[in-house]
């Protein structure tokens, strides 16, 4: 899926966190990038699972609130 010739040649002056983002930007794929480094991140994580119960809690609340069930 992916074009290695879109990606921009390495060059030893950049920094390896740069050259990552750098390529992810080229190949289209920087959500993907994104979602990834906030999954691995403690409390990126524990912000996602978090919001994910609340908005989950709140569809159930107005599923059964207007009386959808």
């Amino acid at each position: 899926m992916t074009n290695p010739e879109n990606s921009p040649p390495p060059s030893k002056d950049e920094w390896q966190g740069f050259r990552e983002v750098d390529r992810a930007i080229a190949e289209n794929r920087l959500t993907a990038y994104s979602w990834k480094k906030a999954w691995a991140d403690q409390w990126s994580k524990a912000g996602l699972i978090l919001f994910a119960v609340l908005f989950l809690a709140f569809v159930i609340y107005v599923v059964i609130y207007d009386g959808f069930l």
